[in-house]
């Protein structure tokens, strides 16, 4: 297949991003926007949403969402194609934490229970009504925000792991089935990314940043939103046209080494 390359690589294409009112979300957003799509950001945050549609002006809408609910998905997806007339790229971002660590032991039902609600189900539901309007068509890109926990242990709470290892199966899954409709599905799964957390200083901030680059494989580097927008950029182009099933690492190689291995090599 012969590809023209576009200096907006989604030039024409039409987005959701859910939880694009802050983190990569955000990010997303902007770089899908200044790639050429229009790109509908659905967020619970209305007042955030509304201030990035309001400042990327024409071919950015704000929609209310919350993604646990099958009403508001429905309602996203019917009023995206509406307007547009048709959906690329549903990105399905939103999610939430938990406890940073935490035992078994210690583990609450009640948080396991609503970060299933919010990032599997969501997961779960913007897949469904996004491959609803897609399969007609037959052609189609659906990503999803999974995590390198899904690569490596211990690097989240139980409850927070079980829900990325869940959204890794739903997408193998669906790649198995929608492939045959031209629809092809893909997770991006990041090391650790400092986003907008409400009370915290720029200088804390960087001080974070900082601790998790000293801890990650990749030295000399900080990884930011905008670098795993990047990962879902290039997955949502044509320049992934044969690209479906992957679980497309962002961790500087993190998943991958051992790095007790690295300092004894560095003893002897």
């Amino acid at each position: 297949m012969s590809i023209a390359m576009s200096q907006k690589r989604l030039e024409d294409k039409v987005a959701i991003v859910t939880g694009g009112a802050s983190g990569i979300g955000a990010s997303a957003v902007h770089i899908f926007h200044e790639n050429g799509a229009k790109v509908v950001i659905a967020d619970i945050q209305d007042r955030l949403g509304q201030a990035i549609a309001d400042k990327l002006g024409e071919n950015v809408c704000f929609i209310h969402c919350d993604v646990s609910n099958e009403d508001d998905i429905s309602n996203l997806v019917d009023t995206t194609v509406s307007i547009y007339g048709k959906l690329d790229i549903m990105y399905n971002n939103a999610g939430i934490m938990d406890r940073p660590v935490g035992g078994i032991v210690d583990a609450k039902k009640s948080d396991l229970e609503r970060m299933f609600g919010v990032n599997l189900v969501g997961a779960f539901l913007g897949a469904k009504h996004a491959a609803r309007v897609m399969i007609p068509h037959h052609k189609g890109c659906i990503l999803f925000t999974a995590s390198a926990c899904t690569s490596i242990a211990g690097l989240s709470s139980h409850s927070y792991a079980a829900t990325k290892y869940a959204i890794l199966g739903l997408a193998k899954n669906l790649t198995a089935e929608l492939g045959k409709y031209g629809i092809r599905v893909n997770c991006i799964s990041p090391y650790a990314v400092v986003t907008s957390v409400p009370g915290i200083t720029e200088e804390q901030r960087s001080k974070v940043e900082q601790k998790l680059s000293n801890m990650g494989n990749l030295k000399g580097e900080i990884l930011k939103p905008e670098c795993v927008a990047m990962a879902a950029l290039y997955l949502a182009s044509d320049e992934a046209y044969y690209v479906s099933g992957l679980n497309l690492l962002v961790d500087g190689g993190f998943s991958v080494v051992n790095p007790t291995m690295i300092k004894f090599a560095n003893l002897v």
